[in-house]
């Protein structure tokens, strides 16, 4: 931080450069070489396209750098998935299938960056966005971010530790309650065979919480470290579990995935200013390729179609809810008509996300199967704690619903702020405490090694 202060403004970006070329290196040299050729490629498509008026040459040049980027993407991430479903189906049916299966490590972060790169040649195209003469976190708009570029940043104080205090909360969502999960929700969904309905309930509610906090904390410090530097990025969680419809869920939840599906899928296929039939389908097949973005796998497929379900099912029985609700008297009672539409929701993101972390279809089905047996072992904990495998995990398990409480309690608090701006709004005799047991919390209960973000596969 010192280094990108003390250094001129006009050569600030060569740091931020170099440090993230430096960054992907660090994993994987070679691949360096990718992110290089899809740069050049979104680089050339957009002054090629600033430079052409005809808006049907410029789609030539939008489709050839929507080839290689959705070609890159397809090669390393989908190939094998695809080709593997053939083999499948071609076995069905006794014929031969021979196409080889790559070998390749999926490159760290390939559809975020492919998403960035499309936004922005889709945005030269549309005229939204100049050509440049030319980011890990949030997928942030060309259109939003680079103008930024340009901008003097100074130091500020107060921006600067606003920024910190962030990354700081970000590493406490991660260390602390999303690594002290994983620990619980691996030793389920690795093992769903050794353990009965209790655990698997416990295995899912738990893993909601890890996926949040294991990716809300990522984007909290990527967020924090840009506001350090002076840039600001969207926000990309707005309190998703305090969400009262699934539609509701989906503007809280990974902000910047869900508006770029939004904007560059959703509406060019004609959102909702189609037939009632052709908008439901619409709903459903942006879903569904949001589940196959997550992941080359058919559990993230189900899981986004189950999604995309939940959407069609919320639109086509909204009157028919809002009569029933009417009919029970839920109107005269709305604090329980707003905290029953909030659990509701809950659940049924819950049952999703069974989809999106089992290892595969079998071990998803398995679970949904046995989620209601065995709960006779809640009368007995001997028997209860041996069935679930989390003997010796107990100070895990401490750790982990404190660290949720004090998660809830803080979303409840901040609304629709920061952390960081209700602790700033607080007298010093909170504030300082707030940001001693944040940072003592990390280092005493943070699970500290090589624990990967979970999004980083994606």
């Amino acid at each position: 931080m010192a280094t990108y202060f003390a250094i001129p403004h006009r050569l600030r970006w060569i740091l931020l450069l170099g440090a993230s070329y430096y960054f992907y290196i660090s994993w994987k040299p070679a691949y360096v070489i990718l992110i290089i050729i899809t740069t050049l490629i979104t680089y050339y498509a957009g002054i090629r396209m600033g430079k052409i008026g005809t808006k049907p040459k410029r789609k030539t040049i939008l489709f050839f750098s929507l080839f290689f980027n959705l070609g890159f993407l397809f090669v390393f991430k989908y190939y094998n998935f695809f080709s593997d479903s053939l083999r499948v189906i071609f076995q069905q049916y006794n014929l031969f299938y021979g196409s080889p299966a790559l070998d390749v490590l999926l490159p760290i972060g390939i559809s975020f960056y492919t998403f960035k790169n499309l936004s922005y040649v889709i945005d030269v195209y549309r005229g939204d966005k100049s050509p440049e003469k030319q980011l890990a976190g949030p997928i942030e708009r060309a259109t939003r971010f680079l103008p930024q570029l340009y901008g003097r940043f100074d130091f500020d104080y107060s921006r600067v530790t606003n920024g910190l205090k962030l990354m700081l909360w970000g590493l406490f969502q991660k260390m602390v309650i999303a690594d002290n999960l994983a620990l619980l929700v691996d030793s389920v969904y690795n093992n769903p065979t050794h353990h009965s309905g209790v655990g698997l309930v416990l295995g899912t509610f738990f893993f909601a919480f890890q996926i949040y906090c294991d990716f809300a904390g990522y984007s909290d410090m990527a967020i924090g470290a840009a506001q350090v530097m002076g840039f600001t990025t969207m926000d990309n969680f707005n309190r998703p579990y305090f969400s009262k419809s699934i539609p509701e869920f989906w503007r809280r939840w990974h902000i910047s995935l869900s508006t770029w599906f939004r904007d560059y899928l959703y509406i060019p296929i004609g959102g909702n200013r189609v037939t009632v039939p052709r908008w439901y389908f619409n709903l459903f097949i942006v879903l569904l390729i949001c589940g196959l973005w997550h992941g080359a796998n058919w559990t993230f497929v189900v899981w986004g179609g189950l999604h995309g379900i939940y959407l069609v099912f919320s639109a086509f029985t909204q009157k028919m809810r809002e009569k029933i609700r009417k009919a029970i008297g839920l109107d005269r009672v709305p604090r329980l008509h707003h905290d029953l539409k909030i659990v509701v929701t809950f659940f049924l993101v819950c049952f999703a996300w069974i989809f999106f972390r089992a290892n595969n279809i079998s071990d998803a089905i398995y679970i949904i199967s046995h989620l209601f047996t065995g709960w006779e072992d809640i009368f007995h904990a001997d028997d209860l704690m041996k069935n679930l495998l989390w003997g010796s995990l107990k100070f895990e398990w401490i750790i982990a619903l404190a660290s949720v409480g004090v998660l809830i309690l803080v979303e409840r608090g901040t609304g629709h702020g920061s952390i960081a701006e209700m602790i700033s709004a607080k007298p010093i005799w909170i504030r300082w405490p707030a940001y001693y047991f944040i940072f003592l919390s990390i280092l005493l209960f943070g699970v500290f090694g090589k624990k990967q973000f979970i999004y980083f596969q994606f």
